[in-house]
């Protein structure tokens, strides 16, 4: 007997509509993206941002001035997401201060041909900004310069746009003084700190509630006192501008009504 064949079955000429199908999809998610990324969420970027630096070891983390060319052709920028205020901790908002005041410092340095006698370096206690003492005062005295005092003006208003506690502190280098005026190096430290003290008050206006001045003498130097070289650098003041958590180990400030004069009854 003879077999049929089976007829075959006719072409299908709209498998191409799959193919499109899948290109259209892509096509659409591609889109998505780039949409996505035209709209950065600020909270979470902020949050982001904040994690890297605890990760860091609590740097300066992530500061964006401003959000950029849209990634979509035509997008409108919007002013808000301009002046955008990421929520981050407060921690982290500290950092980011900490961090601009030293580069302006080392910009003032570097505009005023004062790199290496005018540094700042983040510590763990906060920002350090350290002045030698040729820039400050001749050998022996506690008498700023002319030079000296422009330069403690300019730190000070630097200084003044955080609410930070500012410790002032003299060093010296280990070779003895004995003077009239200074029978240690103790007296000088103290009375180098104290100088720039009284010139952030009355040339700066700076908040007395916000300083302090102490002496280290010879005590805490940055280099073994072994060069001349070395000993210039361990004679310096130093501006601490403490973190805030440190303001817990400062002496309180007394209300007003402690430094009122009594009433003298007629």
């Amino acid at each position: 007997m003879k077999r049929h064949k089976k007829p075959e079955k006719e072409a299908n000429h709209e498998r191409w509509l799959i193919t499109y199908a899948d290109l259209i999809t892509l096509l659409l998610i591609f889109f998505i993206v780039l949409w996505t990324f035209s709209n950065i969420d600020a909270k979470k970027f902020a949050g982001i941002a904040e994690s890297l630096a605890k990760a860091l070891g609590g740097g300066a983390g992530m500061v964006l001035e401003g959000p950029g060319p849209s990634v979509v052709a035509g997008a409108p920028v919007s002013e808000d997401r301009v002046e955008t205020k990421f929520n981050l901790s407060a921690e982290t908002k500290e950092n980011l201060q900490l961090q601009k005041i030293k580069e302006q410092i080392e910009k003032y340095a570097k505009e005023q041909g004062l790199a290496g006698k005018v540094t700042a370096r983040i510590e763990e206690r906060g920002v350090v900004v350290s002045i030698q003492e040729t820039v400050l005062f001749p050998l022996g005295s506690a008498e700023l310069t002319p030079q000296a005092r422009e330069i403690v003006r300019k730190v000070g208003q630097i200084l003044l746009t955080t609410d930070n506690y500012i410790r002032v502190e003299g060093h010296t280098c280990d070779l003895p003084i004995h003077t009239a005026r200074f029978p240690s190096n103790w007296e000088l430290s103290v009375a180098r700190a104290t100088s720039v003290v009284e010139e952030l008050l009355h040339a700066v206006h700076f908040p007395p509630e916000r300083l302090a001045a102490s002496g280290y003498a010879e005590y805490r130097p940055i280099a073994p006192n072994n060069s001349e070289a070395n000993r210039q650098r361990n004679r310096r003041v130093d501006f601490v501008v403490l973190r805030s958590r440190y303001k817990e180990t400062e002496p309180g400030v007394l209300p007003e009504f402690f430094y009122a004069k009594p009433k003298i009854a007629p």
